[in-house]
């Protein structure tokens, strides 16, 4: 399909594009949809959201045939009722999905990928130079930085999103269901990814874009679409869009409660659990200084690129340091590895969880007791017993979710696989704990659960470091906050005064707050 080519019906002319309407499924006697109905038009940007479990991925696995939905149900494709038994038919109808784990094959080209299941052949051979040419005006107007002809083992993540986008459109899909597509991608990827969902909009495609990303969602988003717990609680027009009635109809409770603190648990009474004199790599981190209260949540904001993860790093021993020390109490850490940090009692929970903390191959329980396994053995022996009492009390204390302690972690949702790597880290018995993004990637509900866990974690004396992209969780869950400009801390702020204003003030260089940060 050529994007020049517009054989869609504008929003305001003719059917909606998609409409469903009764659509149930009950897998072993649980109802997972309950009636769900719903309608994307043409040229419009159809925003699917709800917590993980609510039934997203099961309605979408319906429309693109992996799934057939329990009998009474009814799909219309441009006011046609039809019939999707399988994915084969669910493309003959025009429909597309990009999934987050992508289905390309890494050793074929470009143009071998597009046509995956339907290649072109002459004389009883596949005719690539034809199957290069037949995509060539495609990708061009994609704006794509690539050819037929490359590889996709050489491209990024962002490109390979784009592949998927290009063999949709080359099967004439005409409704594209995006699942969490930017989060692998990094902001000026995302730039160009929104870019061309404005263009294939503009051109009559109804698009359905699933994420659980605020910010995405205002940007983009036409209409909203919310399912809980198997069921369609409402849609929202643009005009009715607001971050707080979106959460509201997800969770059934208000935005508010999300960061309702028992109280602060700063014991200023009591020496810095931790201080930090002069820490710098001498590029990417400025010389800085700032001390941890035992009990205290501290934030650190400030833009992408600001230094926050680099400054977190060099605490725990990842990157290292040309000056500058770091005390535990009263003691300077001769820190050089994440090893020393954690056998001083540092933790970090890393922003990137699936690359960089967990194993996803291997069971929640053994994830859990990474960290202390030695601890287990005796005479060599591992002591299982000890190992899987370990893992039961972390599954009650930060509330997982799986089926059983063996389950694998890859399975699990967004948020209980961010409370099983904490839970690992937790069990090395840490007075510091930094997490950075300790909430991305994970929906509403397990947000809520997260902070939960943090408030909880102050009570108990330790000193919490959180570095957050999102303003409204920087601000609900600390206690102070100190932002970062190109590698320097720029300012605290306490109290009343941390506000987004004050921050963006200091994250771009508008204000300097007066604060005794090298305390």
């Amino acid at each position: 399909m050529s994007l020049a080519q517009n054989p869609l019906c504008d929003r305001q002319d003719g059917p909606p594009l998609l409409q469903l309407r009764g659509i149930s499924k009950t897998f072993s006697g649980v109802r997972v949809l309950k009636d769900v109905s719903l309608e994307a038009h043409g040229g419009e940007i159809l925003a699917l959201m709800g917590e993980n479990g609510a039934g997203k991925s099961t309605l979408m696995k319906i429309l693109s045939g992996a799934y057939t939905a329990d009998p009474g149900g009814e799909v219309r494709i441009a006011g046609q009722i039809e019939k999707i038994t399988n994915p084969a038919s669910a493309r003959a109808l025009g429909i597309g999905i990009i999934y987050q784990e992508l289905a390309l094959a890494p050793n074929l080209t470009v143009a071998e990928n597009i046509h995956l299941g339907s290649e072109l052949r002459r004389n009883g051979m596949i005719d690539r130079a034809a199957m290069s040419e037949a995509c060539r005006a495609l990708l061009l107007e994609l704006g794509a930085p690539f050819g037929p002809d490359d590889r996709l083992s050489a491209m990024s993540v962002a490109e390979q999103q784009l592949v998927e986008i290009a063999r949709a459109l080359h099967r004439d899909a005409r409704i594209l269901v995006l699942d969490e597509p930017t989060t692998a991608l990094s902001a000026r990827e995302t730039e160009r990814l929104f870019l061309l969902i404005r263009k294939l909009r503009a051109r009559g495609l109804a698009l359905i874009y699933i994420s659980h990303r605020m910010d995405e969602i205002d940007e983009l988003a036409d209409r909203v679409s919310v399912l809980r717990d198997g069921a369609h609680v409402g849609t929202l027009e643009k005009d009715e869009l607001s971050s707080a009635r979106i959460v509201s109809m997800m969770v059934g409770r208000d935005l508010s409660s999300f960061y309702e603190k028992d109280g602060s648990h700063v014991r200023a009474d009591l020496p810095p659990v931790l201080q930090v004199e002069g820490l710098t790599d001498g590029r990417r981190v400025q010389p800085a200084s700032f001390v941890l209260q035992p009990g205290e949540v501290l934030g650190i904001a400030g833009l992408v690129g600001a230094g926050r993860t680099e400054l977190a790093r060099l605490i725990f021993g990842a990157d290292p340091r040309t000056g500058g020390t770091v005390r535990l109490g009263e003691r300077v850490l001769d820190i050089r590895s994440p090893r020393d940090a954690l056998a001083e009692g540092i933790a970090y929970l890393t922003e990137d969880r699936k690359a960089l903390g967990l194993f996803l191959d291997m069971s929640c329980s053994g994830n859990i007791n990474l960290g202390v396994v030695e601890t287990d053995a005796r005479l060599g022996v591992l002591d299982r017993a000890r190992g899987k009492q370990r893992a039961t009390g972390s599954f009650a204390a930060l509330r997982i979710k799986a089926q059983t302690l063996l389950t694998t972690v890859g399975g699990l949702s967004g948020g209980n696989q961010q409370k099983v790597l904490l839970g690992r880290l937790l069990e090395t018995g840490p007075r510091v704990l930094i997490l950075d993004e300790p909430t991305r990637g994970v929906d509403i509900g397990a947000k809520t659960e997260i902070y939960r866990i943090i408030n909880d974690l102050a009570a108990k004396g330790l000193g919490i470091l959180v570095i957050s992209s999102e303003m409204a969780e920087i601000i609900g869950v600390s206690d102070r906050v100190i932002v970062m400009r190109e590698g320097q801390l720029t300012g605290e702020l306490t109290g009343s005064a941390i506000t987004q204003e004050a921050i963006m003030s200091l994250a771009v260089g508008l204000a300097a707050a007066p604060s005794p940060l090298a305390a």
